[in-house]
């Protein structure tokens, strides 16, 4: 059963989860600050599973419109631990979240995945997703 972490205690309850993705989070204060934020300028919103009573995996996401896409529900982060990879948590966080994005007539579903990450990528293309584009980044300060 996929929940959605509405309160600030939920979200908090999922720190150490998200933080094996997003190692600079630094603690659970950093996390609710960045989450509000992201509620606040784009409807950012974040969903989990649970193995007996355990976030096991966690899924952050947007719905916008772009230029380039339409209506997208665009992923910005999925996470599963690795103790429960292969059975199927993540794989229903994002058929969660196709679902959503289906009844809110998105055009697509997008996300991003760092080029280290083949283990996922593999998952992303038995869950039929393909690799559209290049995204290029360049930090700007710390």
């Amino acid at each position: 059963m996929i929940k959605i972490a509405t309160t600030d205690a939920d979200i908090a309850r999922l720190f150490p989860l998200l933080r094996e993705l997003r190692p600079h989070l630094k603690d659970e204060a950093d996390l609710l600050a960045r989450a509000a934020r992201q509620k606040a300028q784009s409807g950012w919103q974040l969903i989990y599973a649970e193995d007996a009573g355990v976030p096991v995996a966690a899924a952050g996401f947007r719905i916008s419109e772009w230029l380039a896409w339409g209506k997208t529900l665009y992923v910005d982060d999925l996470i599963c631990r690795e103790s429960h990879r292969g059975k199927g948590f993540a794989r229903a966080l994002l058929r969660w979240m196709e679902e959503l994005a289906r009844r809110e007539n998105c055009a697509a579903l997008h996300l991003d995945s760092g080029t280290q990450r083949t283990g996922a990528h593999h998952f992303y293309f038995r869950q039929g997703l393909s690799i559209s584009s290049f995204h290029f980044s360049k930090q700007l300060g710390e």
